[in-house]
């Protein structure tokens, strides 16, 4: 008997940046991986979720999870450098953002209608730009695994 769609679905991504592979009810499973827009450099926005939290899961490669301190203004940012395999699970209404080498492949999980109207954005001053800078520049000189500033 071959296997259909109705029993179980594949689904890959080799691609760039954010893909949801498969939405079902209320969650969708998506990709992550590396894009130019989440080099430090190029970071210059920081989002949250006002009805979820997301869960990021490293599958390969290495990524940077940011995370702002603050309600309507971030006051401190803080770097986790995550770990293969571990479930990370940014809570609803967090701050965050990340960045991830050229090898990098992250699993997210997060509920299905999760977009822009209920994602806002806050756009970060040009210190906290060098910030994000700095702590992936300490983050992965050293292999250090949480980094504030």
């Amino acid at each position: 008997m071959a296997l259909t769609e109705s029993f179980l679905e594949i689904r890959e991504f080799r691609g760039i940046g954010y893909q949801p592979l498969v939405d079902y009810e209320a969650w969708r499973v998506a990709i992550l991986r590396y894009i130019d827009e989440l080099l430090p450099q190029n970071i210059g926005k920081m989002q949250r979720h006002d009805e979820t939290d997301e869960v990021f899961v490293l599958l390969e490669g290495r990524c940077i999870l940011f995370f702002g301190e603050g309600s309507q203004q971030i006051t401190v940012i803080h770097a986790v450098d995550m770990q293969p395999m571990k479930l990370y699970n940014v809570k609803k209404g967090s701050w965050h953002t990340h960045t991830l080498d050229p090898d990098a492949m992250v699993l997210i999980i997060e509920n299905r209608d999760t977009d822009n109207h209920n994602s806002p954005e806050i756009k970060l001053s040009d210190e906290q730009k060098q910030q994000i800078i700095e702590l992936a520049r300490d983050c992965w000189k050293d292999g250090a695994r949480h980094v504030s500033l």
